[in-house]
């Protein structure tokens, strides 16, 4: 059962509430809002220019971890535990 069945001037009651939210006015900043902002934004300090890699550690760990990774010895895949490249070779019949 809808709440419309329950209360026929239902709409009548939103049309009211709308009706007094659209007679409110505007809120409004307290004085000198503006300049307080631009005071702040004048008075801001930038921080020291640093490449994006040191701004971002995760980005530098993943690069790190890859050059070990890709670095071509096979040293991370035997730490790793698997299998040495001759034990992995089809058994001669």
């Amino acid at each position: 059962m809808s709440e419309s069945d329950i209360r026929p001037d239902s709409d009548q009651e939103w049309e009211g509430l709308l009706g007094k939210l659209r007679t409110q006015s505007l809120a409004q900043p307290r004085p000198f809002f503006y300049t307080r902002v631009q005071a702040r934004l004048a008075t801001a300090t930038h921080p020291a220019w640093r490449p994006g890699w040191v701004r971002r550690p995760a980005y530098a760990l993943l690069l790190g971890a890859m050059v070990l990774l890709l670095g071509g010895d096979d040293t991370a895949l035997a730490a790793a535990g698997s299998a040495p490249v001759a034990a992995s070779a089809p058994a001669p019949r």
